[in-house]
């Protein structure tokens, strides 16, 4: 696959897991700054990883989930909880994955984590 293809399949998955209009907004935000580091996760993050066969999108989103938490990057965070329901992931499972962090990344890790997606699951229930 060249860079063109994994570029182009990059931006399905990135659309089907993120969303279109999140992927909009940053479509629509590329500037001479950050256009590259635009196309290199829309390249490699997504069309290199996200596509891989290996392991499902729903185990994916788990697993960015819990990264995101033990990075403590909350931006991400919020992304990929909102995310998660284009996986199938369920709160339930979102809930455990979170327990699993207080173990492995602390507790207060998982405190705030568990704050944040209250905070994302009571937006999202706004929305619908």
């Amino acid at each position: 696959m060249d860079d063109k293809e994994r570029f182009a399949n990059g931006m399905v998955v990135r659309r089907a897991v993120l969303g279109n209009a999140h992927v909009d907004r940053a479509q629509q935000n590329i500037n001479d700054l950050n256009g590259e580091f635009q196309d290199l996760i829309t390249r490699y993050a997504w069309g290199e990883i996200w596509t891989r066969p290996g392991l499902p999108r729903h185990t994916r989103s788990l697993m960015t989930i819990c990264m995101m938490v033990a990075l403590n990057r909350e931006e991400e965070l919020k992304l990929h909880l909102r995310a998660a329901a284009n996986n199938a992931v369920s709160r339930e499972e979102i809930k455990e994955a979170l327990l699993q962090t207080a173990i492995y990344c602390g507790v207060p890790a998982a405190n705030s984590a568990f704050a944040l997606a209250q905070k994302v699951f009571a937006e999202m229930d706004e929305q619908k």
